[in-house]
């Protein structure tokens, strides 16, 4: 009989705490395959995907070490949304193929699939659950501009190119609060970790 891993989706709005919850699972041994992670290796100086990029784009985008500027491409595509769903169409089918190759070769109960537009872009078919991390906006907006640097239009052009908090939540599953409190937060991270690792109960934690 063929082993089955459960496929768990782990999404939420951008600095709402993905990372800082997928380091917690991995420290439980479970395995993430990170959509971001696999988008920066597709742009990678000689990969297929980048040439793409730059016949689309330009090659102003690409620096002197022959490296894509991912801050210039950023602005670019918040700032205009044909160049977004351009972009998203050479990488998204890629990023999905990997990830799915990815996940074949894992023998565990369950892994993580870190995937910020997984709401956005109707992938729940190649996840069995979804996990929403959840936060006020008002302190999304705070984490954003001490990590990024980012100006209040850049916020909220990034933040509106994403599902709004509503619409995420109301396809979760399951539900992260990432509020700032560690404590709490490991707490609901090892009671999910329980959950997806319960054999007799796996069944149930299937998407109609």
């Amino acid at each position: 009989m063929a082993h089955l891993t459960l496929k768990v989706g782990l999404t939420g709005g951008i600095a709402c705490g993905k990372t800082t919850i997928t380091n917690q699972f991995a420290q439980l041994g479970v395995p993430t395959v990170d959509a971001d992670i696999i988008a920066h290796a597709l742009v990678e100086p000689g990969q297929p995907a980048l040439e793409s990029i730059i016949q689309a784009f330009g090659a102003e985008l690409i620096d002197n070490n022959g490296r894509l500027n991912r801050d210039q491409l950023r602005r670019l595509v918040f700032a205009d949304d044909r160049h977004r769903q351009r972009l998203e169409a050479i990488l998204h089918p890629l990023i999905k193929k990997t990830m799915l190759e990815q996940v074949a070769d894992l023998k565990v109960p369950y892994c993580l699939l870190s995937i910020p537009l997984l709401i956005e872009k109707q992938w729940f078919d190649i996840v069995d659950r979804v996990i929403v991390v959840d936060c006020p906006p008002a302190l999304q907006c705070q984490r954003l501009q001490a990590r990024d640097g980012l100006n209040d239009d850049e916020i909220e052009s990034i933040i509106n190119a994403q599902a709004c908090r509503t619409q995420r939540l109301a396809m979760a599953d399951d539900v992260i609060y990432n509020y700032g409190n560690r404590e709490y937060l490991h707490k609901q991270v090892l009671a999910l970790h329980q959950q997806y690792t319960d054999t007799e109960g796996l069944k149930n934690f299937t998407r109609l």
